[in-house]
């Protein structure tokens, strides 16, 4: 039997194969149920439909819309629901509970803390809550036989001027549930040098943190915060392929930037779904993704906005599994590139490779032997 046979996934294979992921948003990833139900407790009034199936419909046609207000609006809406310790507590447990239900058993979840304060929370309120209901989230999907370890980054908005004031907060509960930082928001017009004071105390203090570049903006964006600001990962990053030159007879030249990032292992935080409909490619088979696992770069997958790319870390894997072959071992691969850049400590992040993660992928590898043997036995039996 081929590898190709042996390692193939199957949808259901792919639910439970341990998949590890660190680029998702918070806002970007409520239920629809939840999202109507707080709107309700809130009073809000502005959502553009109150029955859940036909929001879930709203928000994606809305980001797949191509109008940039309308992909904005889309977290206006959440955001909105999510201005109460209560709120927050409940979609930070959801999104733990989901993922883990999804088979992820590591994820780093980011979001803005300025951006839940209009009911009167403080930052460190923020904070805690979506501690407090990502723990309850992993409670929850352990009795339900799932496991998951969900750590949180904090975002400041690459347009406002807090990042170091998120910084300094992130650094404060850096032991307490923050792994790292983030800058999001438009690259265009927001570069991350904006944000120099934010990184260099980070610097100082050992910390880790991610900067959102390459997705839309190209490779000036990847140029400084890498260089100039020393991200630790990319989010996105997609526009790296700008660097490579792909010639007629197939051969690859990679560019100096490009070379760096593959030669200092620098983790891609790749996000299909979102990266089509933010045209960064222009479908799964056509996207960046093939070329650089080919070329072995630091590729992870990941969601983005799960709510508003209808979409999951399964169904990320199932379609890359359609466009590109991938196997059960393609998968383990990015799995563990995922695990080995994460922000939790190395000796963590090696015992969840090799206690968990590669484990997982061998049982799921070794089902085809067994189904095998069972065939095989039942011709033997029917001949006899």
């Amino acid at each position: 039997m081929t590898s190709q046979h042996q390692n193939t996934p199957s949808s259901e294979q792919i639910r439970r194969a341990p998949k590890v992921l660190l680029h998702d948003h918070l806002d970007g990833g409520l239920r629809p149920g939840t999202i109507v139900e707080l709107a309700r407790d809130a009073g809000y009034s502005g959502l553009p439909e109150t029955d859940p199936d036909k929001l879930g419909i709203w928000f994606r046609e809305a980001a797949d819309s191509g109008s940039l207000e309308r992909y904005l609006e889309t977290f206006a809406h959440t955001c909105a629901v999510m201005q109460t310790r209560a709120a927050l507590v409940r979609v930070a447990a959801e999104c733990a509970e989901d993922l883990a239900a999804d088979g992820v058993v590591y994820a780093e979840v980011r979001y803005a803390p300025e951006q839940h304060l209009e009911a009167g929370l403080s930052l460190e309120e923020v904070v805690e809550a979506v501690n407090e209901g990502f723990r309850a989230g992993e409670r929850r999907a352990k009795e339900d036989g799932n496991r998951i370890r969900v750590g949180a980054l904090l975002t400041a908005m690459r347009h406002a001027a807090r990042a170091l004031e998120i910084a300094e907060l992130a650094n404060r509960y850096r032991d307490a549930g923050v792994v790292g930082f983030d800058i999001a928001g438009a690259e265009a017009g927001f570069p991350p040098t904006r944000h120099l004071d934010a990184f260099e105390y980070l610097k100082r203090e050992n910390n880790h943190f991610t900067i959102h570049a390459g997705e839309a903006f190209g490779l000036p964006s990847i140029w400084q915060a890498l260089q100039w600001c020393g991200a630790d990962r990319l989010g996105h990053g997609v526009r790296i392929i700008d660097d490579i030159q792909v010639r007629e007879d197939g051969s690859v030249k990679l560019g100096r930037l490009a070379s760096y990032v593959r030669d200092k292992r620098i983790p891609l935080e790749l996000c299909p779904s979102s990266n089509l409909q933010t045209g960064a490619a222009s479908s799964y088979a056509d996207h960046p993704i093939g070329l650089l696992r080919r070329l072995h770069f630091r590729a992870t997958v990941n969601t983005d906005n799960r709510l508003m790319s209808g979409t999951s870390m399964s169904r990320e894997f199932e379609h890359l599994v359609g466009a590109f072959g991938y196997t059960l071992d393609d998968m383990a691969w990015f799995s563990v590139n995922a695990m080995k850049s994460a922000f939790i400590p190395f000796d963590e992040r090696l015992a969840m490779i090799n206690d968990v993660i590669k484990p997982g992928y061998a049982e799921l590898k070794s089902e085809w032997l067994f189904k095998q043997t069972t065939s095989t036995s039942s011709s033997a039996a029917s001949e006899e």
